[in-house]
């Protein structure tokens, strides 16, 4: 079955439909709003901009004579102007992790989401050669899915779920999930376990998933 998407209606919480006879839920989650806010929007990139913005507008309106007054004022607007990006950033975190659902079934991980228009991608275990999980601080992280080439998915409708700059080949992602270690271990095992009980499955390329720890690379599991 390739990858691709499915109806926008949903019947039921993150699944376009019942689950077939003989497939279980494993796994249902959701981004951490938190999270996305800092690896997806660049919360401390954007901080840092904003600072040296207002320093330098300080800078400027002081060097061209202005008042003490004026001086506060111009730093004040570029201040308003900064909190509206970052209440508009973290809407947009907040709205993005109430729409979307993660699930990871014994056959397939599906990925809902879509704020205007939502959507489920339908992921098969028999289109996914590697899993890579990407774990940060707090215990949340990126767990990427690399899928065979048929699997034809675009990148901007799947976006912010998809790995960074893949475009020609695009990688599902599941983004900012909390206790990602957890969630990669019971994909790593459906994996496996798909695979053994698929052997035509098994002939495609190894499948292995990676735990990719800021300062490390060590291998989790390999089907």
């Amino acid at each position: 079955m390739s990858a691709r998407h499915l109806a926008a209606r949903r019947n039921g919480r993150g699944l376009p439909g019942r689950l077939p006879e003989g497939e279980r839920l494993l796994w249902q989650g959701a981004p951490c709003a938190r999270t996305l806010l800092v690896r997806v929007f660049h919360l401390r990139f954007m901080a840092v901009y904003f600072a040296l913005l207002l320093i330098a507008s300080a800078w400027t309106a002081a060097r061209h004579g202005a008042s003490a007054h004026a001086v506060c004022l111009v730093v004040l607007h570029r201040a308003y102007l900064a909190a509206a990006v970052f209440a508009l950033a973290g809407a947009y975190a907040w709205a993005i992790r109430r729409s979307t659902t993660y699930t990871v079934t014994t056959h397939r991980v599906v990925v809902s989401a879509g704020l205007a228009l939502p959507i489920s991608f339908n992921l098969p275990f028999a289109g996914v050669t590697a899993a890579g999980l990407r774990q940060y601080a707090n215990g949340a992280g990126d767990l990427t899915l690399r899928m065979l080439p048929s699997e034809k998915l675009s990148y901007f409708v799947l976006w912010p779920h998809a790995r960074p700059w893949r475009m020609a080949h695009t990688e599902p992602m599941l983004r900012c999930i909390p206790d990602a270690a957890k969630v990669s271990a019971i994909l790593a095992r459906a994996l496996a376990d798909h695979a053994q009980a698929n052997p035509a499955a098994a002939a495609a390329p190894k499948r292995e998933v990676r735990l990719a720890k800021p300062s490390m690379h060590a291998r989790m599991a390999r089907a």
